[in-house]
Formats: C-alpha cells, sequence, structure tokens
C-alpha cells in the first residue's frame, strides 16, 4: 500500500479528502482493458498489478475496490454500496451498474465515476454540497439514496454493504454487452487542479476554468500513452473503421 500511495502522491498521514482528490489527479477513469479483449478481474491482487505496478486506471469496481482495499488498510471503515447509473431519459441501469464507497458510515466516496465530486460527500447532509466538481445532494428514494448532480440525478444507491465479488457478474455485463456504454468507445479521463483532460480514439477534450477545446487526433495509442502514460503490452495496434475502437492483435 506504501507503492500505492507514492503512486497518488500522499502519505499515510494524508486526511481522506486529500487522498480522494490526489487519486483523483493520479488515476485515470478508463475502459482500455474492455477494448483489448482483456478479462477485468475484480481480486485485489489483480487490481493492484493493473492500478499501481502497471500505473493503469480503470473503471469503478476496479477503482472503488483498489481505492477501499487502500483505506481499510489506513484504518477506516468501508463499505463497498451498489448503485444503478441514470442514463437517458433518466432511466435506471442494471444492478450493480456502478460501486461506491461509505467511509467511517460518514462519508460517500467515489473514485471512480469519472466526471464527478473531487472530495468525499457528507452522507448525512440531504442539503446541496458544493464541490470544485459541482453542486452535489443526496436525497432518501425509500429504502436507497439518490445522488444528484449540478440538479440532474447520477446514480442511486443501496444501503447494504456488498463484497467485491458481488459485482464480477455485472462487470463481465460491462465488459462484454453491446448495451454497455464502456463498449461505445476507448477512453480515458483524469481530473485537473481546474478542470479535467479526455482522450477517446478520436479526440482530445480539455477543460479549464470552464473553457474547453477539442482536438482531433489520429493516433490514439500515442495519445493515451503521452497523455496518461499508460504503455501497452503489446506495440501493434489496429483502429477499427466500423467500430471506432481499439483492437489488440
Amino acid at each position: 500500500m506504501d507503492d500505492y500511495l507514492q503512486r497518488i502522491g500522499a502519505s499515510r498521514t494524508s486526511s481522506l479528502a486529500e487522498l480522494h482528490e490526489r487519486h483523483l489527479f493520479s488515476v485515470p477513469f478508463e475502459n482500455l482493458d474492455t477494448h483489448m479483449d482483456t478479462r477485468i478481474v475484480l481480486e485485489i491482487p489483480w487490481l493492484h498489478d493493473k492500478i499501481v505496478v502497471r500505473r493503469r486506471g480503470g473503471f469503478c469496481y476496479e477503482l472503488n475496490g483498489m481505492f477501499a482495499e487502500l483505506l481499510r488498510d489506513l484504518g477506516y471503515a468501508v463499505d463497498l454500496l451498489a448503485a444503478r447509473v441514470y442514463g437517458e431519459g433518466q432511466r435506471l441501469g442494471p444492478p450493480f451498474d456502478h460501486m461506491a464507497l461509505l467511509v467511517d458510515g460518514a462519508w460517500l466516496v467515489d473514485v471512480g465515476f469519472g466526471s464527478f465530486s473531487l472530495h468525499p460527500l457528507s452522507w448525512t447532509s440531504r442539503e446541496d454540497q458544493k464541490d470544485p466538481g459541482g453542486v452535489f445532494r443526496l436525497a432518501d428514494n425509500g429504502d436507497d439514496v439518490d445522488v444528484f448532480h449540478d440538479g440532474a440525478p447520477a446514480y442511486r444507491l443501496e444501503r447494504r454493504p456488498r463484497e467485491l465479488a458481488e459485482f464480477v457478474p455485472t462487470c463481465w455485463w460491462q465488459q462484454t454487452s453491446p448495451e454497455s456504454h464502456f463498449r461505445k468507445g476507448p477512453m480515458a479521463t483524469r481530473a485537473l487542479p481546474v478542470g479535467r483532460i479526455t482522450v477517446t480514439d478520436k479526440k482530445i477534450v480539455v477543460t479549464e476554468n470552464g473553457h474547453r477545446t477539442s482536438t482531433d487526433i489520429e493516433d490514439p495509442v500515442a495519445a493515451f500513452q503521452d497523455y496518461f502514460a499508460i504503455r501497452f503490452e503489446q506495440s501493434h495496434f489496429r483502429q477499427s473503421n466500423a467500430s471506432g475502437v481499439l483492437r489488440q492483435l
């Protein structure tokens, strides 16, 4: 875990808010394994190798799963919470669509949702919570909790604690189903102190202080390497003109 702390530029004396922020500045939210037919394994040794040793990123199950292990090592009490993400038309995704963390029974922690809060959110407050990432609010919905981002529903959380293994079936669905938005195209994104950088197989999008620039790219593999230091195990890739995704040769 000391290597993990070094990876995100934090220490064992860092606060929860600092750990959260530094993780988002250091570890990208990315779905590249989904487009290289690499099976994602929701086991801590595999996640540690990917995120810490190989300095990759991942999506919610990987990022929050590994971050939970770090927080537990530092003495926090962490519950894994299952969520369903609101999609187009405010339709909810499948059960276990997303994973977030409840820390010490007081803080909603999420380093695996892409563009979201930079700092932990109060689990008990039902008032607006201002954050560099926007304005957030939690609202009770029966036995569940809805999370709103700038007035729009983001996801619905269960309160029941889960185990990492319970997310395996939906993680597999996210990797393989044509209905999964992770299959639409490769991408990586990371928070910046005053914005965000996102690379897809077609564009580089940078937002700083509310100003957005978009640049077309010809070589997405080079872009992922240049902007996120992601080194692929094989150097030869092809881009499918039909689907616009990277596939490993």
